[in-house]
Formats: C-alpha cells, structure tokens, sequence
C-alpha cells in the first residue's frame, strides 16, 4: 500500500511486518558491499525513514546503490521493528524504482551549509532539517491561527493588496502603475486606476468597516513596506494578522492578543514537538522552555510612562539611552522582558509617535496604543484602539498631515453607527522567528523579498 512516512511514524507497531510503498527524496545514501542504508524523506514530517537494501534482494543493487543525494524513489519493502535502535522501526526494501536522477552538482549535501548559501539556493533549502523544520512550522502556526478565530466566529476579510490609502501615513509605499516613469511624473489621469495607487501595508482599515457589519473580524494576507532596510528584521514583503474587534477597548483587545498568542504556541506543542527538540537543540538553546513560560505566564501590563520610569533608572546599561515620551528601542523592550520575567503589554503611548488612528486618551497625550514584548524578541504585535470620535479623528488627520481626500470612506464610518473598536497587527514572520528561535526574517519567509532582492 501507498502510505506517507508521518502515518508510519505515528503509529509503526501497526505496520509491523506489513508491506509499505513509500515515495520521497535521498537525504543519505550510504552503500557497502553486499547492503545499503538509504535516509527518505517524503516531506510529511520532520523525520525522514531509514531503508535497508541489500543486493540478494534487489535486482538492481549496483544501480542503487550509486543514486545520488536528491533523487526521488518509489521503494516497496516490509516494516520491520528496531526497538533497540534509535529509530523504532526500519523498511527493508524489496523493491526501488527510480523515479527522477540528481545529479552530482546537487548543492544540498548531507554536510552543514551556511545560511547565506542556503538562501542563495532558496528553491532547495526546504530539503535541508533546519528549514523543513521552519516553513512546517510556518504551515502549522498559519493553520493554528486561522483556527483560533474561527472557532470565535470571527469573519475572515480578504483584505485588499492594491489600495489608494495609506493605512499608516509613512509613504513608504510601493506604487503600482502601467505608466512609464516620465508618464508617471505628469501625473495619474491615464494611469490604470486613475489615481495613485500602491500595495497595501496593512488591511486594517478595511477590517474597521468590516468589524462594523459583522463585529469580528480579521485579515490575514501579504502587505508591503518600500522601506530599504536591510536589517534581519524587515523584509519587503510579509504576511500581517490583523484582528479588528467591535464594542471593544484597549483591555478586550489585550486579551485577544494573549489568549491567540497561548492558543498559537499550546497548538505548536501538539502539532510540532519533533521540530520544537531540533530547535531547542540546535537554534536557540532553552527554546522550549521559553515557550512554555509564555504558556503559564499572566502577561503584565504596564503604561509607557512607566515603562521608560524603569529604563531611565537603569540607562547605564543601554547603548540607546532611553527618554520619557520617546519610543523603546529594541534593548529596551528586551530589558523589560527580563525586569518582569516574562511577557509585558506597553500601553498609553505618547500620541507623536503613533499612527493618526489610535483613540486619544483623557489627557489629551497619550494614545490607546498597545504593544506585546515578549522574552529574547522584544515587540511581537502592536495595536490600539480607533478613534470612532469623527472631530478627535479629523484634528488628528489635520495635525499629523494625513491626506484624508482617499480616507473619506474611513471617516464615514464614524457617522454611520460607529462605535468603540480595537485591533491590532501581527507580523506572521515575526511570530515564526520567536517560535523557532532563528534569528533572520529572511529565514522563515520562503522567498524572501528585501532591497535589491527579488530572487525566485
């Protein structure tokens, strides 16, 4: 029978002594003189299957034993248990059928590869252990978060990806057009649209006016940054998480935010545990046990005020020395992880350094801003509430020099059944990175996008 290596993973005692067909790619090919042990691995799990030949029982023994590192076979064989082994169980094939060749130049050897080379081969590397390990663990995240709001009945928005507006007022925008260059400068009368028109950075706009018809909803796509940042953690391109939440604060949207941050990890557990031990062991030692802190940790809640009360006091161990009313720099939100030995919710942020729609505070200085620091990371989401008061809307807009001629629409909302409502963002690649301990963005992103590279 045709089976997936996982199924015979999860339970080998059912298949004792059962002819298996099992179809995958040579990880290791080790032959000697009269066997063989071949290393498949079909992509189901993290875990590839030994399989033992030998050349009284294969017809094509010689021909076997020379395939290369990267081929793909068919083998036939009979599950045999190994309890004393360190794998439980091995295939002792019958028959291998050589389904395509690799050639002797395949770049993915059974030897440590950098990750810059392995970038560079980034249509190969989801053969290598590290980044099976990562994009299953992609898989399974995206999967588990798509399940934690649907099992809150929370609306899935397909938000749009080319837009007019610019959700966070920074301008760092790619723009989308069918004009030429010289075209472009005279202006967007005969562009496609006829107005300008970029890649979205967000769909939280969109979701507000979705979360006013239906309540709760959320995005979850791609989004785009022109930013030329090279840095390991930005990318051109990336996948945002933008929950939007009506009738809600600031502190309901706080506890959306923990309770799908548990719900994401406590799934990883279940789903992951053989990739979470390679990562523990080779990525970030005490991973696991990171995690699992977040798992029983009650997330503390402090304001900014307080926050940079506490950095201001011990500066003397900051590159970035930290200011009242300034924005935290990535040692500071790391500093506060360790202060309050775990994760630590910054809300009520000084209104100059946040976005035009973040609801202002009785003080008239802060915002309802919140952001969620978390152990080793540092920030792994931001969010606030909205403004739903039009005139606190628009002398917002007015004061941050927002062009509002395209956010009409968004202003409405306010006139027409509007209410108190909250969301936040979260940066899917940024989650993956605190998951699985690796430390560059452009290693958890299939095909990474960043300045002058746009490679596969």
């Amino acid at each position: 029978m045709d089976i997936e290596i996982k199924k015979i993973l999860l339970d080998h005692k059912e298949y004792a002594d059962k002819q298996v067909t099992i179809k995958g790619w040579v990880r290791n090919n080790r032959a000697q003189k009269e066997f063989g042990f071949i290393d498949l691995n079909d992509g189901t799990a993290f875990e590839s299957v030994q399989v033992v030949y030998e050349d009284k029982q294969l017809e094509n023994f010689r021909e076997v034993a020379k395939y290369n590192v990267g081929s793909a076979l068919t083998i036939t064989g009979r599950v045999v248990l190994t309890p004393k082994m360190k794998q439980p169980f091995e295939v002792k094939a019958e028959t291998i059928v050589l389904e395509g060749d690799s050639q002797e130049d395949y770049p993915i050897q059974p030897k440590r590869h950098t990750r810059e080379f392995l970038r560079e081969n980034a249509h190969l590397r989801p053969r290598t252990n590290l980044f099976n390990a990562v994009f299953r663990v992609r898989s399974v995240v995206s999967f588990a978060i798509h399940k934690f709001f649907q099992e809150r009945n929370f609306v899935y928005l397909h938000s749009p990806i080319i837009t007019a507006s610019d959700a966070e007022g920074a301008g760092e925008m790619f723009q989308v057009t069918t004009l030429g260059n010289t075209k472009v400068e005279e202006g967007h009368k005969n562009d496609f649209f006829g107005k300008k028109a970029n890649l979205s950075v967000s769909g939280q706009l969109q979701a507000e006016a979705f979360a006013l018809a239906f309540k709760n909803v959320y995005t979850f796509g791609p989004t785009f940054r022109a930013e030329k940042s090279n840095t390991s953690r930005h990318a051109s391109e990336f996948w945002m998480i933008e929950p939007e939440i009506a009738f809600a604060d600031i502190h309901d949207d706080i506890q959306l935010a923990e309770d799908m941050i548990k719900y994401t990890i406590k799934d990883l557990f279940e789903q992951c545990a053989s990739e979470l031990t390679f990562f523990n062991k080779f990525v970030e030692k005490g991973l696991i046990e990171k995690l699992k802190n977040v798992l029983d940790s009650s997330f503390k809640r402090i304001t900014h005020k307080e926050a940079t009360d506490i950095l201001v006091k011990n500066n003397d161990q900051f590159t970035i020395k930290a200011e009242v009313g300034e924005d935290l720099a990535t040692e500071h939100e790391k500093f506060l992880t360790k202060y309050f030995n775990g994760p630590v919710f910054v809300i009520d942020w000084p209104k100059d350094i946040k976005a035009f729609y973040m609801r202002m505070n009785d003080d008239l200085k802060t915002v309802a801003a919140m952001d969620l620091l978390v152990p080793g990371a540092g920030e792994l989401l931001g969010g606030s509430q909205r403004e739903e008061r039009l005139d606190m809307l628009e002398k917002r807009m007015k004061e941050m020099n927002v062009h509002d001629e395209d956010l009409w629409w968004y202003k409405e909302l306010r006139k027409y059944g509007g209410n108190k409502h909250s969301g936040y963002g979260l940066g899917l690649e940024r989650m993956i990175m605190y998951v699985t301990g690796v430390d560059n963005i452009r290693d958890v992103i299939p095909f990474p996008r960043t300045p002058k590279n746009c490679e596969f």
